[in-house]
């Protein structure tokens, strides 16, 4: 830079980082820090968790669609010996031979069915070999804020036709007895079991629609994959986008700065040229205009002089009102300070 660091210091103008260490100012490097960690999460977690919720999805369409490929079969063939299913068997159709225990029944409250809460019926099924599987068999709207009244599951023999389900997590509210009804947050066949006082397998059966005892049937999940994959593209996009735009950052400060260098090399240079053009010309000028004043108008010696210095100090008025329209007040103004110099000698 043209301009040094005295010049700097002397019309108040701190010096200016250069280069790279413009960026190692707090701002920036906080703002480095915070790209790198958005795109370590956008890769490490955010993406893979879509991408996984993504395959769970496909994986249960899948079973879904074998599911209604096959014949039902006895759910002695599907669930083991303490009543759990392989990861690949849910959704499975087994045929439960057997009677229900509707004296033991629980209701599961606020689980909503297509966006809607609702009431879930779970009714314990008593096979004919002995062992006892919990049956969900549909549901009810809420009746006014309250639970609303369930059918009666039927008495005698029943085979019926259901889906092979996972219990769930126990990371729910603890039981509850409301309005004359044990009511759980969940289907957790543990939880049930301690409620009911029986023991139960380890998972359970969705009852199929059209089947006895069904209150109103929970519909099959439909086969749409969903945004998931593309949400985690976005993901990607993001987490390489993020880097690419700092460095576009980066380059256009750089870019600015040695703009603003040049411009004020460029100013330096025609303020240096400027003063010494002009003093060599106004001390010549001066020198015949004042002598020839006062030759032939001895009486008008300030009058001329004021006339002689008009254009000089037109012309760096001039260029003081364009150096500041342009600048504003952040470049020192060489040309008026020339300007007051030649004022002041007379």
């Amino acid at each position: 830079m043209a301009v040094s660091s005295t010049g700097e210091r002397r019309y108040g103008r701190a010096p200016q980082k250069k280069g790279w260490r413009t960026f190692l100012r707090p701002g920036w490097v906080f703002g480095v820090l915070a790209i790198i960690a958005f795109s370590y999460v956008a890769f490490t977690f955010l993406a893979p968790w879509q991408l996984s919720r993504d395959s769970t999805i496909v994986e249960r369409n899948e079973q879904i669609e074998s599911a209604f490929e096959v014949e039902p079969v006895p759910a002695e063939e599907i669930f083991d010996a303490r009543g759990s299913i392989e990861p690949g068997e849910e959704w499975a159709r087994v045929i439960l031979q057997g009677h229900y225990l509707p004296e033991d029944e629980v209701l599961m409250r606020n689980r909503p069915v297509d966006s809607s809460p609702a009431f879930h019926a779970l009714t314990p099924f008593q096979l004919n070999s002995g062992e006892v599987i919990l049956v969900n068999r549909g549901f009810n709207p809420p009746l006014e804020g309250g639970v609303p009244p369930m059918d009666t599951a039927p008495a005698g023999e029943q085979s019926i036709v259901g889906h092979a389900r996972f219990t769930e997590q126990t990371t729910m509210p603890p039981p509850i007895e409301d309005q004359g009804y044990r009511q759980v947050y969940g289907i957790n066949t543990a939880q049930i079991a301690e409620v009911t006082g029986m023991e139960l397998a380890e998972d359970y059966v969705q009852l199929a629609e059209g089947q006895d005892g069904e209150i109103n049937a929970i519909p099959v999940p439909m086969l749409d994959r969903g945004s998931h994959l593309s949400y985690a593209f976005q993901w990607i996009a993001f987490g390489i986008m993020a880097p690419l735009g700092l460095g576009y950052f980066i380059w256009a400060e750089l870019k600015e700065r040695r703009r603003v260098r040049r411009e004020e090399a460029e100013l330096a240079d025609g303020s240096t040229s400027s003063q010494q053009t002009g003093d060599s010309q106004d001390e010549e000028t001066d020198s015949d205009t004042v002598g020839a004043l006062r030759t032939t108008h001895p009486e008008n010696d300030t009058q001329g002089l004021a006339h002689a210095q008009a254009p000089t100090s037109a012309s760096s008025g001039a260029r003081a009102r364009m150096l500041h329209d342009r600048y504003g007040d952040s470049q020192p103004n060489h040309s008026r300070k020339f300007t007051n110099r030649r004022r002041e000698r007379f």
